[in-house]
């Protein structure tokens, strides 16, 4: 893995402020999130790491204050939040070096300002007034609005000019199936926090009550209904097929990982059942470094056998 100076260098990022704001938001991501920040560094093509670990920094900077405070608060919160981007956007500078880098990434990766402001605007709706769902339709318009475009303003940033429709759409379909998976693993959390995920409508064709969730209840009808949903998301995921050919070469690595993982999660809430309401559904450690050692290795050896490649030949 080459050095952070190494990465920053490989991206054309230059200048010793510049340089540090990109430095300030990785290490932001790395304590918030350890695990995607490794298989950024680990598995992503150097030149692409900074941009996306901006991104992601980005991304989580958005979510936390959309889920912090009470509704008005976060609102007040959001409002103030979308004012500094937008000055960061159109200047280019900020006081924060997370919004710096942010800005910049947008700028010298040409992301189309829309997913930015759609990002934002679904952070004040869609995400700082979260109710639950009554029905699948306002699922999907959950991730219209804030889903979606919050893996955009991470994930697009691999795309000179932004994405295209297609490989905008394959995200899409990418982000159902991880709402899904992610939605199912943190059951027991969310109802621990008064949040349900599962669309009302749903419990109704069940039989199924909120407080058969909270309290966890081992019945016909909640078995059938976990295993309806878990059914769902399966089908979402085998959805994403061609994910792959959709992301950026340098990103593909980091796609494969992401996917297979995703699929391990959903087997073991599958296997948990009922349990799922008393825990939250994790990845567990064994099956995560299995998986980023097996596509470590693919990576070294489609490296080795691109720098073997006889002169003349392609390299893929």
């Amino acid at each position: 893995m080459p050095s952070w100076r190494t990465t920053l260098t490989a991206a054309g990022i230059s200048g010793t402020r510049l340089r540090d704001d990109y430095t300030h938001a990785a290490r932001r991501v790395l304590r918030r999130e350890p695990a995607p920040y490794l298989v950024l560094r680990l598995l992503a093509a150097p030149p692409l790491v900074p941009w996306l670990a901006a991104g992601l920094a980005f991304m989580n900077m958005v979510d936390d204050v959309a889920e912090t405070g009470t509704p008005s608060e976060r609102a007040a919160n959001l409002a103030a939040l979308t004012g500094r981007v937008e000055s960061a956007l159109t200047s280019g500078d900020s006081p924060d070096p997370l919004l710096r880098a942010y800005a910049h990434a947008v700028d010298a990766r040409a992301l189309p300002a829309h997913w930015v402001s759609r990002f934002l605007e679904g952070a004040a709706t869609a995400e700082a007034g979260f109710d639950g769902f009554a029905a699948e339709e306002d699922f999907q318009a959950y991730l219209d609005a804030y889903a979606w475009p919050g893996v955009l303003v991470f994930t697009g940033l691999q795309y000179q000019g932004g994405p295209d429709p297609e490989q905008a759409a394959g995200w899409r379909r990418f982000v159902d199936a991880a709402q899904r998976v992610d939605f199912l693993a943190d059951l027991a959390g969310d109802l621990a926090d008064g949040r349900l995920c599962i669309p009302r409508a749903r419990l109704d064709e069940h039989s199924v009550t909120r407080a058969d969730l909270e309290q966890a209840r081992d019945t016909p009808a909640v078995r059938a209904l976990l295993a309806a949903e878990t059914r769902r998301a399966r089908a979402a995921l085998d959805a994403t097929d061609g994910i792959l050919e959709l992301a950026e070469p340098g990103l593909r690595p980091v796609t494969a990982t992401m996917t297979e993982l995703m699929a391990h999660q959903l087997t073991a809430v599958e296997r948990a059942g009922v349990d799922a309401l008393r825990r939250d559904i994790g990845y567990g450690v064994a099956a995560p470094l299995r998986t980023l050692a097996r596509a470590r290795r693919a990576a070294r050896g489609r490296t080795r056998a691109g720098s073997q490649a006889p002169a003349g030949s392609p390299r893929q």
